[in-house]
């Protein structure tokens, strides 16, 4: 077999499947609405959940960065691109969220991955949920770690698979705050605790629970009441940008300033994103009507969705999944739902398991009562 005939065997794999991805060129697209071949639709597939990326103050901040530093970071931080913008930055999460440190990363699945492969030797074992995110996953299969996946959520589980001997060496257990597909938090506090008796290192994936909830919007280990041994925030749901950052101890960010390669050898992320960063924090800080607003319009949308003929997802974040089943199903809706002028997102195998092919509704503060109820009822006409 050829590289060309395996290409072409993959993708024609792909296409008899439904499953064949395919990228959407927009004009705009990351607020309230989503602007494509000059059609506007209401947008309810952004993860800009607070509103953010289009904020004036977060807007003004990016503009002067830009001003004083220019628009890249002309390096890799350990070389010439770790400018004060970043230090600030690092500083503020890191006492906003009761960390000694915090380092910056270029994105989510850069910092996923660095951690993994930095941390885990031969003789180790990584205890994951099931349905962590594919960053987390592919870092653990692609280390040199033992990987064993518990359960979705199931704490009993985590404990059994934590306490099977290990021959000596380490273990780390890691999980999401908010689990990105179907939108249900983790029993964090018990995870922590299992975790903690079995002597595991804890790793929280926060991505879709900073800045939206817990107090300030410290996101899911502060709403639950715990600190992980590694927390991993990202800046491209609630904060309105792109990036990310983990939260640990002194000891652990000197070793991932040593080892973490994904950090030594990439270029920095441009200083004037974490001026419009450090703005975003601010901001999401002081505005609990942004997070008031976004818990209001979940709490609407699943009232109205529960008269759907659609399963909804057992999810109190801003994502609500609605399930279709077969792949073909979830795209005709979300054609029709375009049709309707609602930008809708059929989201299926293998981000998620064979049978659930789904529309993932992502709801904002942006939203309003009556972009909601024009979606319910649109919803409501189109499937039945």
């Amino acid at each position: 077999m050829s590289w060309q005939q395996r290409i072409d065997r993959a993708l024609e794999q792909r296409r008899a499947n439904d499953s064949f991805r395919i990228r959407q060129v927009n004009q705009q697209g990351s607020g309230r609405y989503l602007v494509q071949n000059e059609t506007r639709y209401l947008n309810f597939s952004s993860n800009d959940y607070l509103g953010m990326s289009h904020h004036a103050e977060v807007i003004q901040a990016w503009q002067q960065g830009a001003e004083s530093y220019g628009v890249g970071s002309g390096g890799s931080g350990h070389v010439t691109g770790y400018h004060q913008a970043h230090q600030q930055f690092e500083q503020q999460l890191a006492d906003w969220l009761g960390y000694p440190r915090a380092l910056l990363f270029i994105s989510g699945f850069a910092a996923n991955q660095a951690l993994i492969a930095a941390l885990t030797e031969k003789a180790d074992r990584i205890v994951a949920d099931k349905l962590s995110h594919a960053s987390l996953l592919e870092a653990a299969m692609h280390s040199p770690a033992q990987l064993r996946r518990f359960a979705h959520n199931d704490v009993q589980s985590l404990q059994m698979l934590l306490a099977q001997p290990n021959d000596g060496g380490l273990q780390l257990a890691f999980t999401e705050g908010v689990f990105s597909m179907d939108g249900d938090a983790a029993p964090l506090a018990e995870i922590a605790q299992a975790s903690l008796d079995c002597g595991a290192l804890l790793m929280v994936d926060d991505a879709h629970g900073i800045g939206v909830i817990g107090q300030e919007g410290r996101g899911s280990c502060d709403q639950q009441q715990i600190k992980p041994d590694l927390l991993v925030v990202t800046f491209g749901k609630a904060f309105g940008a792109s990036g990310a950052a983990v939260l640990c101890s002194e000891s652990l960010a000197d070793y991932l300033l040593q080892f973490a390669r994904h950090l030594i050898y990439s270029t920095a992320m441009p200083p004037a994103q974490a001026s419009a960063l450090t703005a975003a924090l601010r901001v999401i800080r002081r505005d609990d009507a942004r997070r008031a607003q976004l818990q209001a319009n979940i709490a609407h949308f699943r009232a109205g969705a529960e008269a759907l003929p659609l399963k909804l997802m057992a999810s109190q974040s801003a994502i609500q999944p609605l399930i279709v089943g077969e792949n073909q199903a979830a795209l005709n809706l979300a054609a029709t739902m375009r049709e309707r002028g609602f930008w809708l997102t059929a989201i299926r195998p293998p981000t998620v398991p064979q049978g659930t092919a789904r529309l993932r509704v992502t709801l904002t503060a942006s939203h309003t009562r009556e972009d909601i109820d024009r979606l319910l009822e649109a919803l409501n006409d189109a499937t039945r």
